[in-house]
Formats: structure tokens, sequence, C-alpha cells
């Protein structure tokens, strides 16, 4: 893999410890931090090149898992290779994990107390906002004009709303249909191999399905399927684990879960960080130990291992396309989140309130950071919550 010739202008500590900084300050989402990652590495530092970063990026947008991390662990490989890659995804991610930790802890050890009730009651209707900008965001950047991409979001978007969940062949069956759609190859045009494949899946599935392990395994395969099937930003995790945490294994009731997600909102580092504080509050520290690490397996494989062929085959028509359709149906997935979401944190008028507002706000003034408003929400909350429920 041949990145800048010259050897790197920074050490690997340099690397890891901007890396530990970001993900323990780093608010706003998937889409911020990979915003100061190039700010900082590519225009203030010139430690990444340019080529560099975008092909990370690229690489990040079409494997599964949660983009940020994704990133970092690829700008961690650039130079030094695993070691690197390795080092950075932990030190990124480590942070916010001993955050939601500790108020994992508190959540359990607290949960009746009213404060913590009351913050959540704010924050969590601005979660809705903030969800629904960068819904808005991505589906502009993403979808385009191209009718084909519209279909794919609008469908998944509907299906995301009327199942309450993410079925994870749709995303891939959406990354074929482009394909094949855009560069066919050669074997579809003598026909046969696609009926054949799609034949395979459904047992697959239903093999999968039918074992039953003890809880921490069940916790560990649940949240590897979790990392290795949701695209696109850390939110598109958002509706697949309301789907298996609440639906299917009955571990969170709806209150929970829309806490949990409140909680990655207010902690800094990548938002799919909430798996830990899910696997606390289902089992205690082993179970946010065995959520976390099953969650990010996955992403650091997929982008270990495919980093040095990236290089060479990314920019194939076939391989575009089929990042176009998988990118397209995240984000019909994420959009129709918003809505799954919105139906169990809009209670009253003051929730309906501070969810437009959010959105109004975030659509107003582009600077506005989240972390902002999520601490002015957690406040309204802390003062209306007391008043609407006395």
């Amino acid at each position: 893999m041949n990145t800048q010739t010259n050897s790197p202008n920074y050490t690997l500590w340099q690397c890891v410890l901007y890396f530990l900084r970001l993900g323990a300050l780093g608010f706003g989402g998937p889409v911020a931090l990979v915003g100061y990652m190039h700010r900082d590495l590519v225009e203030r530092r010139g430690w990444i090149s340019d080529s560099d970063y975008k092909e990370g990026l690229a690489l990040a947008q079409m494997a599964p898992g949660p983009l940020a991390a994704q990133l970092a662990i690829y700008l961690g490989y650039v130079h030094y290779r695993i070691l690197g890659a390795t080092l950075v995804g932990i030190a990124f991610v480590v942070p916010s994990f001993l955050m939601v930790v500790a108020l994992g802890w508190a959540y359990v050890a607290f949960g009746g107390l009213q404060w913590m009730q009351a913050v959540f009651y704010g924050v969590g209707a601005s979660v809705i906002g903030i969800i629904a900008i960068s819904a808005y965001k991505l589906t502009n950047k993403s979808i385009g004009k191209d009718k084909l991409l519209w279909a794919i979001y609008l469908t998944l978007g509907a299906v995301t709303v009327i199942t309450e969940s993410e079925i994870a062949w749709l995303f891939i069956a959406a990354g074929l249909l482009v394909w094949f759609w855009r560069a066919p190859p050669e074997w579809l045009k003598k026909g046969g191999v696609a009926a054949a494949l799609s034949g395979q899946l459904p047992p697959a599935a239903g093999l999968a399905s039918s074992f039953d392990p003890g809880l921490l395994t069940q916790i560990g395969l649940f949240f590897a399927k979790a990392g290795a099937f949701v695209f696109g930003s850390g939110l598109a995790i958002v509706p697949f684990l309301y789907g298996g945490v609440v639906t299917e294994y009955h571990w969170l009731n709806d209150k929970q879960f829309v806490d949990a997600v409140a909680v990655a909102m207010i902690t800094p580092g990548p938002v799919v960080i909430t798996v830990g504080f899910i696997g606390y509050l289902v089992a205690g520290l082993p179970g946010a130990c065995v959520a976390a690490l099953g969650t990010f397996l996955p992403c650091y494989l997929f982008t270990v291992i495919p980093a040095p062929y990236f290089k060479k085959y990314g920019k194939l028509p076939a391989i575009v396309a089929f990042v176009d359709g998988i990118t397209a149906a995240a984000v019909g997935a994420i959009t129709g989140s918003v809505i799954v979401i919105a139906q169990r944190s809009i209670t009253d008028i003051p929730t309906a309130l501070l969810a437009i507002g959010t959105t109004a706000l975030l659509w107003k003034f582009k600077k506005l950071q989240e972390p902002v408003i999520v601490v002015a929400a957690a406040t309204i909350g802390l003062a209306l919550y007391p008043l609407m429920h006395h």
C-alpha cells in the first residue's frame, strides 16, 4: 500500500493521543467527527494526505459499522499499519465507553431519581431534532436526483417505519440492485446465478435464529451482527438495535431504549457507544464490555483487512454502484427511524416543541454545536419535568 513515500512527520503516540482527545471531547456525532479529523490531520497538521483521507472515508462509508470509528482506524493504518490501526481504534472508543458505563451504573443505581428522568425527558425530545437534521443532510448528500436511489431510499424508510426495525439483507439487496443496474457483470447477462444466490439466503438466516446460547453469548452475537450489518452513520444502528433489544429480546423497555440513545448523544465520541450503556443495563459491566467488543470488532476487521486492496480496486464502477445502493438504503432507514423514535420520545406538548425547536435551530444556525443544544434541552427538561409529572 503506497502512501506518502517520505516517513510520517508525527509519531505513533502523537497520533494515539490525538484520537484519545477526540474520543474524549469530540461531540456532534459521526458527521462532525469525520469533519474534525479532516480539519486537524489534513489541513492543520499535515499528518495525512488528502487522498489517503478520501480513500479512508470511502472505505468507511462502504464497509458496515460506525463511520467515524472506521475512518479513525484507517487513518491509524496509513503510516503505522496494524499496530497504528489497533491503538487508534482503542484510544478513540475507550473515553466514551468509560463515560457510558459510569452513566449506566448511575442509571441503574439511581434510576428512580427525578433529575435523571428529567434530563432524559428534555434530551430525548431534542435528539429527534438532531437525528432529523442529520437525516436531511445525508439525504441531500447521498441521494441527489437519482431515481433508483430515491426508490430504494423511500422503500427502506417505509419498511423501517412499518416494521420498527432494520432488515439487514435489504441493504445488501439494495447494493446488488444498483450494481446490476448500473454496471451489470458479465455472468448476470447469462442469467441463473442470481437466482441460485437468492435461494441460499433465507435458510442461512433461519439457522442463525434457531441458536439459543447464554445471555452474554447472546449479547455478543447480537451486537456483532449489529456491527457487521449496519451501514452509514452511528445513528443507522438505532433502528436495528431497537428491533433486537426491545422488540425481539425484550432486554429493555421503550423508555430505557430512548434513554440509551440520549446517553449516546450527551457523551462525546462515536454515537454507537450507546451499545456499552445498553449492555450494562442488560448484564452489568461484563455485558457492557461484550456489547462494545461485539460492535467494534467487525468494524475494525472490515477496515484493516480490505485496506490494502481498497487502494487498488475502490474506483471500479461495480464497487462504486454497490456503495451507492447501500448508502441510499442506510439513509432511508435513518430517516424512517426518526419517525419511529419520535413516536416514543414525543409524549406531550413541551417535548413536541423541544423537537421542533431543535430542528429549527439546527436548520437556521449551521454552525451550532449539538452539545450546546443537548445541555439546553437537559436544563429545560429539569425545569419542566417536575411540572408535567407532579
